[in-house]
């Protein structure tokens, strides 16, 4: 019944000053048939990964969806919930999310973020290291590549990455982080290929979207307001986004309403999303 699918895929902190000297051609390829865009993390909402991460789910500020820090605690999820969830619960579509950050999977320090989709795949790392999330991004990517790939329906998923943001706060932005980019964009290149070989994709539309919550300081950190910290991005590609048009300003919140509306779904007032589809 349903064509269009949409794949979120989350990468924690890349640095949007860093790409055009990285080797990420995944990455280009969905900016070239779509767009890549800066995304300036607006004055209310802390450039931490817990608020980012919530108001890229969910397509509302902090304001409403109550997530301040990297503990989830005192949330308005119930009322704000993350796409994978609304449209598991309200609007009968197959939902994914995959990916190793507790809070955002399980219910750890406040969480979960992604609190009901269809199907949820979580693989922790076995130590908070560089080399423990590369582990644990590699196989998160190998299991959703498995999802993606079976044929299963699905309407809308969302796979994270965090092995680059680890790496940051434990290294710096040298050229390690920069590495992490580069094996980042690799994984991407597989979801992508898993999704391209569906048995049922020549009959279905994805719409890709890519998106990091926040940047880093040159010696790896964020939480603070300095140009580095509070610029984010998204790439996207898809149906109705033609090649090299960029939407004017694009914002976290716009890419739950961006999802809705690649699967056809109008934006219902009571849902008082702050967000607007990247087509608006």
């Amino acid at each position: 019944m349903h064509t269009h699918h949409v794949l979120v895929v989350g990468i924690d902190g890349v640095r949007l000053d860093l790409l055009p000297q990285l080797d990420t051609p995944h990455l280009d390829g969905i900016a070239d048939a779509g767009f890549l865009a800066p995304v300036e993390i607006d004055e209310a909402t802390p450039t931490m990964s817990g608020p980012c991460w919530a108001t890229i789910a969910t397509g509302v500020t902090v304001a409403k969806h109550g997530v301040w820090g990297n503990r989830l605690d005192g949330n308005r999820l119930d009322v704000f919930p993350d796409f994978t969830t609304r449209l598991a619960l309200e609007c009968g579509r197959r939902t994914f999310a995959a990916g190793g950050w507790a809070p955002l999977f399980l219910a750890q320090q406040g969480g979960p973020l992604f609190t009901a989709p269809s199907r949820l795949s979580f693989i922790a790392p076995r130590a908070d290291t560089p080399e423990g999330w590369e582990e644990a991004d590699e196989a998160v990517t190998a299991e959703a590549a498995h999802v993606l790939g079976s044929g299963e329906e699905l309407h809308a998923s969302f796979v994270y990455l965090g092995a680059v943001d680890e790496t940051a706060h434990f290294l710096g932005c040298g050229e390690e982080y920069r590495r992490s980019i580069e094996t980042a964009d690799q994984r991407l290149g597989r979801l992508l290929k898993a999704v391209r070989e569906r048995p049922g994709q020549p009959g279905e539309q994805w719409t890709v979207i890519v998106v990091t919550d926040h940047g880093h300081r040159d010696e790896g950190g964020h939480g603070g307001r300095s140009e580095l910290e509070r610029t984010a991005w998204v790439a996207a590609c898809g149906p109705g986004l033609a090649a090299g048009v960029t939407p004017p300003a694009v914002r976290h919140t716009d890419v739950a309403a961006h999802v809705y509306a690649a699967l056809g779904i109008g934006l219902d007032a009571h849902w008082t999303l702050d967000g607007t589809p990247f087509t608006a």
